[in-house]
């Protein structure tokens, strides 16, 4: 895929009429686009911060996200909530956003996978953190363009990369619009406004799981999908037990 440098111009062209919903700001480098953004949390929703390269990208568990050059879209963006809006469910509402406006550009094979990972062909394609700080929410956007060279073998077996001559520019464009779509939807309704979009998205549904935490036992069962909070629904040989997100993996039975 050519490298399309990131610019100002030509993402406000891509957005069109909702250009005047964002404030959008492209840095050539930062450590994190989340970091920035939790810095300016008197900024007005709709700040957005996107950088050519991340140097200490990170998602969730305090992973780190790798990245050469021009082969992710890093960005976040920074949304008011609605006074008394619970901000249960919101990363399962990005990664709709964030499916839908892949498809939307003719990306093939894409799944969520809870809470917070957008799959291709089964592999991790993109990834959202979500941070709170006060009435703000930053939600963070890692994207793989292509794969970077050199990666791990046991990263690269379960990554994936867009690999198709997509504009940077306009493809931030179609994620922020549909961010701003279902945002305005989980502001009013929260997320059980947007549950059967997640469902219908959802990588496990009806498979056989295991939820793993660093500070807990496994569990297994079959998962249902996400409960009216977001909280994951899986089918136990006991009960159906809800598993809030925190410190915790989804992985294939």
């Amino acid at each position: 895929m050519p490298d399309s440098p990131l610019a100002l111009p030509s993402i406000t062209a891509a957005l069109g009429p909702l250009a005047a919903r964002f404030d959008v700001d492209v840095v050539e480098q930062c450590d994190s686009t989340n970091t920035l953004l939790l810095g300016r949390t008197d900024a007005p929703s709709g700040s957005v911060v996107v950088a050519g390269r991340q140097t200490a990208g990170r998602g969730r568990m305090g992973r780190a996200w790798i990245a050469d050059a021009g082969a992710s879209l890093t960005f976040s963006l920074l949304w008011r909530l609605p006074r008394g809006a619970s901000p249960s469910g919101l990363s399962l509402a990005a990664g709709v956003a964030v499916a839908e406006a892949l498809q939307g550009l003719g990306v093939d094979g894409i799944a969520l996978k809870w809470p917070n990972d957008i799959l291709r062909g089964g592999k991790k394609l993109a990834g959202i953190l979500v941070e709170l700080a006060g009435s703000a929410a930053v939600i963070g956007i890692g994207l793989n363009l292509r794969l970077p060279q050199g990666l791990p073998p046991e990263v690269s077996r379960g990554a994936a990369a867009l690999d198709r001559e997509l504009d940077r520019n306009a493809v931030l464009a179609a994620l922020l619009a549909a961010l701003h779509g279902v945002l305005a939807q989980f502001g009013t309704g929260g997320f059980v406004a947007l549950r059967d979009r997640w469902q219908a998205l959802n990588a496990y549904a009806g498979a056989p799981v295991r939820v793993i935490g660093e500070f807990s036992v496994p569990v297994e069962g079959i998962c249902i999908g996400a409960d009216v909070d977001g909280a994951l629904l899986l089918e136990t040989a006991v009960c159906v037990q809800r598993i809030l997100a925190g410190d915790v993996s989804l992985r294939p039975a």
